[in-house]
């Protein structure tokens, strides 16, 4: 349900908490002590607010704060149940779709960091893919407890800032979204390639690759929408793939059979969950290229 922030600020004390009680993971006492800070100008204020009250927290209410989080890729807390925004978040990352040795890896890193430190390694999914997770997990591990335990709250601000932005409708906007595009061109006609289907698949070292997104270009060579849009975009290997040999063929270009270039693959890396990345494609029948673009 979206609140709008004007509605926020003039509403109960009990509804605001209710609204905003697990912004961040079973912990109202944020939502309680922000309330008394009405009006918001808008929702970066209303966060900003929000950080604030867990910056300030005693260390047991920040150690309580991490341990209210489940683990990762958990089979017996997934049974259990998880929050609702807890479930969807460890979706959106295919926690809930794991091979038998991705699960193998979870439990190994989850026990380890457990054992360790005495708290659940939290990182906000969203911003991830498997593979990401597992090498964050694998960083992290030879911290000591004490940096861990920040960069843990720094994670929960994160997890907090998108749970926010997807519950609060107001006129300015979190920093929290990034977005994937293409473009092809064909440099053999001089012009835009329109109807080449489009395939963006998330690589993954121990799982099955996951297709992310699937579409079609339009008169301008582009995309009607971002292939990613309106999330972060998560770090990681992807494969970007263009059907091209059609193309080419409904336009009478002389081909050989097989077409020389049929499907095309591009093989890069997200790092940057907040920005935009273009991956255009510059084709011909027999020729291809590409590059970063912005």
């Amino acid at each position: 349900m979206l609140n709008r922030l004007s509605d926020l600020n003039i509403c109960s004390k009990d509804d605001f908490v209710a609204a905003l009680a697990n912004v961040f993971e079973y912990s109202p006492w944020i939502a309680e002590e922000t309330a008394a800070l009405r009006p918001f100008a808008g929702v970066k204020e209303l966060f900003v607010a929000m950080k604030s009250a867990v910056d300030r927290a005693p260390e047991e209410l920040r150690l309580a704060l991490i341990r209210a989080h489940p683990d990762l890729a958990n089979k017996t807390q997934r049974a259990a149940g998880l929050t609702v925004e807890s479930h969807a978040e460890q979706n959106s990352a295919g926690l809930d779709q794991l091979s038998d040795a991705e699960y193998k890896a979870f439990e190994r890193v989850n026990n380890a960091y457990r054992a360790k430190f005495g708290f659940p390694y939290i990182v906000c999914v969203r911003r991830h893919t498997r593979d990401s997770i597992l090498c964050d997990f694998e960083r992290r591990l030879p911290n000591d407890a004490s940096a861990e335990a920040q960069t843990s709250i720094g994670e929960i601000c994160r997890i907090a800032a998108l749970r926010l932005d997807q519950l609060v409708a107001s006129d300015d906007k979190l920093a929290v979204h990034g977005r994937l595009s293409t473009h092809v061109l064909d440099t053999h006609s001089g012009r835009p390639a329109a109807d080449i289907p489009v395939e963006l698949t998330e690589l993954s070292e121990l799982g099955e690759a996951r297709v992310v997104a699937r579409a079609v270009t339009n008169s301008d060579g582009r995309t009607d929408q971002p292939l990613i849009g309106g999330r972060p975009l998560p770090i990681g290997r992807y494969e970007l793939t263009f059907r091209v040999g059609a193309y080419f063929a409904d336009r009478g270009v002389p081909l050989s059979d097989p077409p020389f270039l049929d499907r095309i693959p591009l093989h890069f890396s997200v790092s940057d969950p907040e920005g935009h990345l273009h991956v255009p494609l510059l084709v011909t029948p027999w020729s291809y290229t590409t590059y970063r673009g912005s």
